[in-house]
């Protein structure tokens, strides 16, 4: 029995599991071995695309706050420090920050300035 969700068709009926397709006859359950004739599945979607919105949006997570309408100062947030050189004024500590830039599955970008002088690398 079929359901009427939009991809449904690729999981079994009974257990969930992802249907394999490895006979031209039918697709098989790897769990519980329910089989489903490969005629009602033929012609419809086998893939989609699954965006950082939508697990967001069905782990009822907020939208990603964008920090950069908001200085660092102003959202209270004390930064790591590091022992390294300011290459401008030779100041001995670099404060540092990372932040997301790119998707999710990359990783972040740091960003370091330099407390007396504010210059940043």
């Amino acid at each position: 029995m079929a359901s009427s969700h939009g991809y449904d068709f690729l999981f079994c009926d009974i257990c969930g599991t992802m249907l394999s397709l490895n006979s031209p006859k039918y697709a098989k359950c790897p769990r519980c071995k329910l089989k489903r004739n490969v005629k009602e599945i033929a012609g419809k979607a086998t893939s989609y695309t699954v965006t950082a919105e939508d697990i967001r949006r069905e782990l009822n997570l907020e939208p990603f706050v964008q920090l950069d309408k908001i200085s660092i100062e102003e959202a209270g947030v004390q930064r790591a420090v590091v022992n390294e050189a300011c290459p401008l004024c030779k100041h001995p500590q670099l404060e540092y920050y990372t932040k997301q830039l790119r998707s999710a599955d990359e990783g972040q970008t740091v960003f370091y300035e330099c407390p007396k002088c504010r210059h940043k690398d």
